[in-house]
This record gives structure tokens, C-alpha cells and sequence, in this order.
């Protein structure tokens, strides 16, 4: 009898959770999905007034400088971004509500001028801060704010991007390597879900996804040239990671005063924009780089210059993402050296995209299922090939500096270290 009744009350208090999170996480979906789709819009907004008007490029160097100067008037100055979302989940750290506006005003303000940034790594930090304010307001434990402010970046990440299913276990698995936070998974996949329902309502997603092009049989060749590629890959993404925390430290070496250190990047990106040929390209997320690489352009330098333009942005105080910068810099390399393995072209670039945002992000799951989304499941075990081959080889180089790694990526045992 006593057995029966500590079943039912097992089942009965998961049913109540249960419930909560269904209830607690669509909501949250609902209003982040809803804050990350009139952000998108922005985005959009700003990249075609600044595509109709190039002389806008010219307002770099003032646009760091108010991006400084807009943080330091909030009290937000030394805010440190996405690696703030990570402690709030692990440690839970407060994130103010007010992050939730800067990183959404200061991101617009940097896709208008032209900087080389991302949209998914802000929408982090947007919707993390509206989530964590929520579980606040709600009066939640400690241990279900850090639920919410997960609930928060799938939902935000979902809306922006359209692939729910990578958000919800990207929001699980980026804060520590080795450790998914499962009990979060519902509230991920309802939050990241609702988010993205909404965006395609409101108008986003049309067409989800990127064209991968034939992809190759499963051969023993195929997947020997799989391997050489993520290999490549992983070292991509060690160099990404690598110019990511040099150029900020390298800024703050040389120009330590935020304001001017932002101004002075924004005049090197701006240079760099006049000089270069077609230096567009370059600027934003790089989604259309993209685009035109996987439809059949070669630009053997194209993930060089992308780095350097996203090191030289994010490293001088201008705000944005990182992760579409990272798949950017996946495909141009993968549209360059995949053709060499003998792999095919656009192939190659989807590949390349999958293979250097895990070696960046540490997330190997997200990565596959990332992969899944946007191109098909048609060659998804030469994905995962190289997916696991970058993870492994790209150590413990990571593009957030609080990420923990608390597995060895080698032997079966805990190391837990940050991310270099």
C-alpha cells in the first residue's frame, strides 16, 4: 500500500510540474518569440537602409562610441554578454532587465553602421534577461529562474533562426560541456516551439533552411574525407575562437579608454569596408555570404576576412552575435577546402557550417540536429562524422569564456575548466 501511494504521489507531483512548465514556458516562448521577431524586423530594416544607403558605413566610429556610452549611461559598461546568460543558468547570477533593451538597441545600431556581427548570440542575452525578469515577477525558486532564463534563450534563438528543436538543446547543453540540463528539456522544446509558431505567424520562416546541394553516398571515401574536413574544421574554429578573445584584449592593451577603443574599431572596420572589394559582404551576420557560396561561388580568403572583420567588431565594444559570423566562416572554408578533398561544393559549405560552430560552441548535439535543420537529413551521419571529429579536436577553445568544460574531451574523466 505504502508503495502505491508513493507512485501516485510520484506521478502526481510530476504532473504538476508538468503543467507549470507547460503553462510558464509557452508564455515565455509567446513574449520572447514575440521581442525576437520586432527584432528580426529591425535587423532587416537597418541591413536594407544600409544596403540603399552605403554612406551610412561612415557612422561606424560614431556607433561604438554611443554603444559604449549607452552601456555606461544604464550602469551596464562592463556588462559581459553571453557569458552573463551562462552563470545565470549555472550559478544563477541576476541579469537585469535592462540588458534586454541595450543588447537590442546597441545590435541594431551596429547592423545599421555595417559591423560584422550576429543576431542568434544577442537574442541570447534578450531573451535570457526578459525570462530571468519573469521568473522574478512570478516569484520562482533559484532553480526554476535558471529553467526560465534557458526557456528564454530557446525561445529567442527559435524565433530568430527557425530550427526549435537545435534552440531548445543548444540552451541545454552551451552552458556546461559534459552536463545536459535535462531536467529543462520540456520547458526548452515548449518555450523554443512557441517562439517559433509565433514567428512563423508573424511572417518569419518562410523558407527555412539552406541548399546543401547532392550530398555524397556513404562510402568509406566520403566519410575518410568527412573526417579530413572536420579536422580542418576544428582547427577554423580553435583560429575563430582564438581571434575573438585576442582582438579584445588586444584593444584593451592599446586603446584602454571603452569609448575611444570603440570608436578606433569602428574606423579600422570602416577602412577595411573602403578598401576591400566587395567588403558587403562582410558586414551583418553574413547570411548572404552564405548564400552565395552555397549557390556556387569560390572565395578562397572569404573565412579569413570574416574573422577579422568579427574580431575587429565584437572586440571593440560593438554589440551582435557570434554564431552566425562562426557559420559563416564554416561555409567559406568548407566551399574552399571541401572541393579539394573531393567533396562537392555546396556540400562542402554545409558541412563546413556544422563542423566549425561545434568546435566553437562545444556542442556537438546541437550541432548534428543544427544540421538536420537547415539542410536535411539526407547525409546526417557524414554531419555527425564531422561534427564529432571538430568537437574532439578542437579542445577546449571555446567562443564563451565562462562555459565550463567538465568532461574531458579525451578520456573518461572530469576536468572542469572554462573555455579558452
Amino acid at each position: 500500500m505504502n508503495a502505491v501511494k508513493e507512485t501516485l504521489r510520484a506521478a502526481g507531483s510530476a504532473a504538476a510540474a508538468f503543467l507549470k512548465w507547460v503553462v510558464l514556458a509557452a508564455g515565455v516562448g509567446l513574449v520572447v518569440g514575440a521581442a525576437a521577431t520586432a527584432f528580426h524586423w529591425c535587423i532587416g530594416t537597418v541591413t536594407g537602409v544600409r544596403t540603399m544607403f552605403p554612406w551610412v558605413r561612415w557612422l561606424l566610429p560614431a556607433a561604438g562610441a554611443a554603444i559604449v556610452l549607452l552601456y555606461r549611461v544604464c550602469g551596464m559598461e562592463k556588462d559581459r554578454g553571453t557569458n552573463l546568460v551562462l552563470v545565470a543558468v549555472r550559478e544563477a547570477e541576476p541579469m537585469p532587465l535592462r540588458m534586454a533593451p541595450l543588447i537590442f538597441l546597441s545590435t541594431v545600431l551596429t547592423h545599421l553602421a555595417g559591423g560584422s556581427a550576429g543576431r542568434e548570440g544577442a537574442a541570447l542575452q534578450l531573451g535570457g534577461s526578459m525570462a530571468a525578469w519573469a521568473g522574478k515577477v512570478l516569484r520562482l525558486d533559484e532553480k526554476d529562474e535558471r529553467v526560465m532564463v534557458m526557456c528564454g534563450m530557446a525561445a529567442a534563438f527559435s524565433a530568430l533562426f527557425g530550427t526549435p528543436i537545435t534552440a531548445a538543446v543548444f540552451a541545454m547543453e552551451v552552458v556546461s560541456v559534459g552536463v545536459m540540463y535535462y531536467v529543462a528539456f520540456v520547458p526548452c522544446l515548449v518555450a523554443s516551439v512557441s517562439g517559433f509558431l509565433l514567428a512563423r505567424a508573424l511572417g518569419l520562416h518562410g523558407l527555412v533552411g539552406y541548399a546543401a546541394g547532392q550530398a555524397p553516398a556513404l562510402t568509406g571515401a566520403s566519410m575518410a574525407q568527412t573526417v579530413a574536413l572536420g579536422a580542418m574544421c576544428a582547427l577554423v574554429s580553435v583560429a575563430f575562437c582564438a581571434a575573438m578573445h585576442a582582438s579584445h584584449k588586444l584593444y584593451e592593451r592599446y586603446l584602454p579608454d571603452p569609448v575611444i577603443r570603440a570608436a578606433a574599431g569602428g574606423a579600422l572596420v570602416l577602412a577595411l569596408l573602403l578598401i576591400l572589394p566587395d567588403s558587403g559582404l562582410y558586414s551583418g551576420a553574413g547570411d548572404e555570404l552564405i548564400r552565395k557560396l552555397l549557390g556556387g561561388q569560390t572565395i578562397w580568403y572569404a573565412f579569413l576576412l570574416k574573422m577579422l572583420f568579427t574580431a575587429l567588431t565584437l572586440g571593440a565594444g560593438f554589440r551582435g552575435g557570434e554564431i552566425v559570423p562562426a557559420l559563416c566562416v564554416g561555409c567559406a572554408f568548407g566551399t574552399w577546402a571541401g572541393p579539394l578533398l573531393g567533396l562537392p561544393h555546396a556540400f562542402s559549405g554545409a558541412l563546413g557550417m556544422a563542423a566549425v560552430f561545434c568546435g566553437a560552441t562545444n556542442c556537438p548535439i546541437t550541432s548534428m540536429l543544427l544540421s538536420y535543420e537547415l539542410f536535411g537529413g539526407e547525409a546526417v551521419v557524414l554531419y555527425a562524422l564531422a561534427c564529432a571529429v571538430s568537437y574532439m579536436l578542437s579542445g577546449y577553445f571555446g567562443l564563451y569564456s565562462e562555459q565550463k568544460i567538465v568532461y574531458s574531451k579525451t578520456r573518461p574523466e572530469w576536468v572542469d575548466k572554462k573555455a579558452r
